[in-house]
């Protein structure tokens, strides 16, 4: 029987809290999704003044980063090179940047997808918020 690291309540909200202090020193508006390992919801936070499509969009790039346990950049760059075919790939995924797994002693618990900006600042504040929580999870 295996044994694995979950996300609690109390990890999400240091994430979360770790992304939007990121996107309010830039003085961006986002939408900041956390997802379980699963890729289910965990958290949704749409800021002031945030796109009305962000919410999914963010949504979608957390569940893509946790279930390929990769950032979502990757499946852009794929479908960036030339690779369209890559795009007919089930599950619905959202393959842009700015989804960032959570890798906890290697392993994926979750990922975190942000929306509003640019793709590379999505992933800036989500590459944030996970270093935040793993530098509490380390003290």
């Amino acid at each position: 029987m295996k044994i694995k690291k979950c996300l609690t309540l109390a990890d999400v909200k240091i994430i979360a809290a770790g992304c939007e202090s990121e996107a309010l020193r830039q003085n961006w508006a986002v939408t900041i999704a956390i997802v379980d390992d699963g890729g289910h919801l965990m958290w949704l936070q749409r800021l002031d003044g945030a796109p009305l499509t962000s919410p999914n969009i963010a949504t979608g790039k957390a569940h893509t980063s946790a279930m390929g346990r990769r950032a979502s950049k990757v499946y852009e760059d794929v479908v960036a090179g030339g690779r369209n075919a890559f795009l007919s790939v089930p599950g619905g995924l959202t393959m842009v940047e700015g989804g960032e797994q959570i890798l906890v002693d290697g392993e994926c618990v979750g990922a975190v997808g942000v929306s509003g900006v640019k793709s590379p600042e999505d992933a800036q504040i989500a590459r944030a918020g996970i270093s935040v929580f793993l530098e509490q999870l380390n003290r």
